[in-house]
């Protein structure tokens, strides 16, 4: 299968030294799931859904991948478990999280991955680097950008880049 542009991660991590556990998610992505074609600022986000922990810390970054979406989901679960993630909890503090939000314009429903993300459109702390790097990507199931998504967020929460 010939490697597909335009497949957009999420990485995230809001436990320990965090710039250095999102290097170190983009060097393990960088060698085991395909090349990475861009990356966004960092942004320091508030958390979503359980609020009482630590900031995260956000980056999307954008890489070119001749792995199928399941087989991509299976090494980002390895490279997770590699740097410490623990699940105790949903939307609880964690090491790292890595979120497959496009797949190309592919729209999938599977037990194990829903693409696209399903709710990218509800959260500022992904839409402000998506909308960084990919602003004129179109959804493919609501047909936005991430630009006209970013400005019709509901989300409010802090989402501040990084300098």
């Amino acid at each position: 299968m010939a490697a597909t542009g335009q497949v957009f991660l999420l990485l995230g991590s809001n436990l320990g030294d965090r710039p250095q556990v999102l290097a170190a998610a983009r060097e393990a992505i960088g060698k085991q799931a395909g090349s990475i074609a861009g990356q966004s600022a960092i942004y320091e986000t508030a958390p979503w859904g359980i609020t009482d922990q630590p900031a995260f810390l956000n980056q999307v970054i954008e890489i070119s991948t001749s792995l199928l979406p399941e087989d991509l989901l299976r090494i980002i679960l390895n490279i997770e478990h590699d740097l410490g993630r623990v699940r105790y909890e949903r939307w609880g503090a964690r090491v790292i999280d890595i979120d497959i939000l496009y797949f190309g314009q592919t729209v999938l429903d599977s037990a194990r991955l829903t693409l696209p993300h399903p709710r990218i459109q509800d959260r500022r702390f992904v839409l402000a680097p998506l909308a960084e790097i990919a602003p004129a990507f179109l959804h493919p199931l609501l047909q936005k950008t991430s630009s006209q998504l970013l400005e019709e967020c509901p989300d409010t929460s802090a989402v501040s880049k990084i300098p």
